[in-house]
């Protein structure tokens, strides 16, 4: 239910500066994760079944918390259309971040506090944000960075909440106008400096401006004893209440039918939920069993059941099941590829399974290979069947369903855990418990071939398990993925560092590994940052992302590449999807354009200008939300617009497509109104003197316009 931002300070590429980071758009993500249809009560029992071969058939996922998989657009997760081939596209996909530096959406802040119930200990929170600056100290899951937008909001509006790097040091830190500031997850080392004199003087600078600053921390986190007058802790409201504000919430987001709801809060009242909610006092706990609750009401799935299907999540759960799979290699690898796979199709989750298992057998050695004997019982040389082996794992198969790609959709039979976070669960004690499994998980991802949505899935589940790694290897196999020539494997990297930067503890080490990563000289480590740059890394910190893209396209343009070149505009498109991310990058490009020729940067900003200029950016997409056109350039950014196309028309690779396109805008009436086209030419014309192109473009314009055609004349 927390997010966490995490801001840097941003650049300026443009010759007259740039803007600060903008709002972002996109509603945030459901707190507690909208996993439908959990398995049924299976418990924790565990049936062994005999090994045989591996078999397949078809698999698919959809990661916890809205992810769309294989090229669909649901929940929290972008798809971002490529012009590549298939399989190129639907890994594409781009999950939203829960933190943001800058400015939060509206509508993110909205759909944050749709179901905010308010904390016993909001009153006294209130009462000291009274004083400019608040310390708001909460435990983990508690839900203190909702209640922290629920006070800004309160002030300043759902538009008026600001998010700040968690890494920011606040006596240097200045208010950049009105509205709420939020930093959350407070490191460690960050609270000594901020005694009551600090405290004071941000809270006078801070009243200057108009703004209020709220900082969420850990209890663990020591500040000086002089700063109570600033804290607050943070108690997180009853359970109950959580759950059924939350059913009452999904009634209006169309998620519950209306006529179920008193069902449902008539099983919400009962004593096994009560019982379960009193054991499960944390916010996510309460929206689980809402969803849950949700879920069986569409599937007519009776109350026992759902508690059935959230019992198991537990990591102790996961811990017992994992116990009684460890001498079998086929339960272990089916376990595996469910857990990092969650929710994909069966195909994809068994093809996985079939790579694993060879690499777990082996662990075993040449022992566990020699013949049975004194069998009495004939071979089974059919074997279990896919739901027996499920079953026997504590996963099933979900009711069939469909998956919508660009360009077809086809059927799916998702496969999940009975245990609502059993996923997470399982691969975090498979990663961080057990040596070696790590290494088998990274070479079974890396052998497995390529299937649409698995490199997404699989990314995202990395990220969150190696968040919770330690110490100098606790990057696992990322750097080997990112150094990967297979663009799917760099894409795994790229995904699970956008999923673990959205951890505060972890930000600083992300950011200055993509920093290396963006200077180096290896054209695959270059690519796996552009990539991350396209992420929800990119939307969540755009200035820094462009200064990383600015990074990697240093140097000739014969070091680059297409690979480079494809991956740069990959991650700027994806920022495009963005309207306040805009000046951001039309700023970056006008720099790139100033860049001297045959440079990266300055061919990199010719191939964005030209795709604009003939149809749209990126090029060879029929279709998809980060297309951008020169039209769109002139109507929606008259500021910027005729400062960068005086450039490109100044760059000889790029004139004749940008004025052929300037020309077909002013040939179509509805386009030359839509742009002001008129004023834009005026604006554009001041520029001539400074600019060949310009006057070139010009002049054959007015040639064009003034010249009789010799048929025209002779009539």
């Amino acid at each position: 239910m927390n997010a966490e931002p995490g801001p840097v300070p941003p650049r300026a590429p443009g010759q007259d500066g740039r803007l600060d980071s903008g709002p972002l758009s996109g509603p945030a993500h459901a707190p507690g994760g909208s996993e439908d249809g959990a398995g049924r009560g299976t418990g924790d029992g565990f049936a062994p079944y005999p090994e045989r071969g591996a078999d397949f058939r078809d698999n698919r996922q959809s990661v916890e918390q809205g992810a769309a998989i294989m090229g669909g657009v649901q929940g929290d997760v972008y798809n971002v259309v490529s012009g590549g081939p298939l399989d190129e596209a639907l890994i594409d996909a781009i999950r939203k971040p829960r933190l943001r530096e800058g400015p939060y959406p509206a509508d993110e802040v909205r759909d944050r506090l749709a179901g905010f119930v308010e904390p016993p200990s909001h009153p006294e929170a209130r009462k000291v944000l009274d004083g400019r600056v608040l310390l708001l100290r909460g435990g983990p899951g508690a839900g203190a960075a909702t209640a922290a937008f629920a006070l800004l909001a309160e002030r300043y509006g759902e538009g008026g909440v600001t998010g700040l790097d968690s890494a920011q040091d606040l006596l240097a830190w200045r208010p950049k106008g009105p509205g709420g500031y939020l930093l959350q997850g407070l490191p460690r080392d960050s609270g000594e400096p901020l005694g009551e004199v600090a405290l004071t003087a941000l809270a006078r600078t801070l009243r200057h401006a108009g703004a209020h600053l709220v900082v969420t921390l850990a209890g663990e986190v020591r500040l000086p004893a002089d700063t109570g007058r600033w804290q607050a802790w943070h108690l997180p409201p009853a359970s109950h209440k959580v759950a059924a504000r939350r059913l009452r919430f999904n009634v209006r987001e169309g998620r519950l039918d209306p006529a179920h709801l008193d069902a449902a809060l008539g099983s919400l009242a009962s004593a096994p939920f009560t019982d379960y909610l009193a054991a499960h006092p944390l916010p996510g706990d309460a929206v689980d069993v809402a969803d849950a609750l949700c879920t069986a009401a569409a599937t007519g799935t009776s109350p026992g059941t759902v508690l059935d299907e959230l019992r198991p999540g537990s990591a102790t759960a996961a811990r017992v099941a994992l116990d009684r799979a460890r001498h079998s290699a086929g339960a272990l690898s089916l376990m595996a590829a469910i857990a990092l796979l969650a929710e994909q199709d069966r195909t994809v989750i068994e093809q996985f399974a079939a790579v694993l298992r060879p690499l777990i057998d082996e662990r075993a050695g040449p022992a566990r290979h020699a013949p049975a004997t004194g069998n009495d019982h004939p071979p089974d040389l059919l074997g279990p069947s896919f739901e027996d082996r499920l079953e026997a794992v504590g996963a099933r198969l979900l009711p069939p369903g469909e998956t919508s790609t660009v360009r077809h959709g086809h059927p799916v039979r998702r496969v999940v855990f009975a245990g609502r976070h059993r996923s997470e669960a399982v691969l975090g004690q498979l990663w961080l418990d057990h040596e070696g499994m790590p290494e088998l998980l990274s070479r079974a991802l890396t052998a497995l071939p390529p299937l649409p949505g698995a490199q997404l899935a699989a990314g995202l589940a990395l990220g969150r398990v190696l968040a919770h790694a330690t110490g100098p290897g606790a990057l696992g196999p990322l750097p080997r993925f990112a150094a990967s020539e297979e663009r799917r494997e760099r894409r795994l990297a790229a995904v699970a560092l956008g999923e673990l930067v959205q951890h505060p503890a972890r930000g600083g080490t992300v950011r200055e590994l993509l920093r290396r990563w963006s200077c180096a000289t290896s054209l695959p480590l270059r690519c796996t940052v552009a990539e991350t740059c396209g992420s929800g890394f990119g939307l969540a910190r755009p200035a820094l992302a462009l200064r990383f893209l600015d990074n990697v396209l240093d140097g000739p343009e014969s070091r680059s590449g297409p690979p480079l070149r494809t991956a740069v505009s990959f991650a700027l498109s994806v920022l495009l999807t963005e309207e306040p991310h805009h000046p951001l990058v039309l700023d970056t490009l006008r720099e790139w354009l100033t860049a001297p020729p045959g440079t990266a940067r300055r061919a990199q900003a010719g191939h964005v200008i030209d795709a604009m200029s003939r149809s749209a950016f990126p090029p060879g997409v029929n279709s998809g939300a980060s297309r951008t056109t020169l039209a769109m350039l002139l109507r929606d950014h008259p500021d910027r617009a005729p400062g960068l196309v005086a450039l490109a028309l100044g760059d000889p690779a790029v004139h004749e497509a940008t004025a052929q396109g300037l020309a077909r805008i002013e040939a179509d009436p509805d386009t030359r109104m839509s742009t002001a086209f008129p004023h834009f030419l005026s604006a554009l014309s001041t520029l001539a003197p400074g600019h060949r192109g310009v006057v070139r473009y010009l002049l054959h314009r007015h040639r064009a316009r003034t010249t009789v055609p010799t048929e025209e004349a002779l009539t």
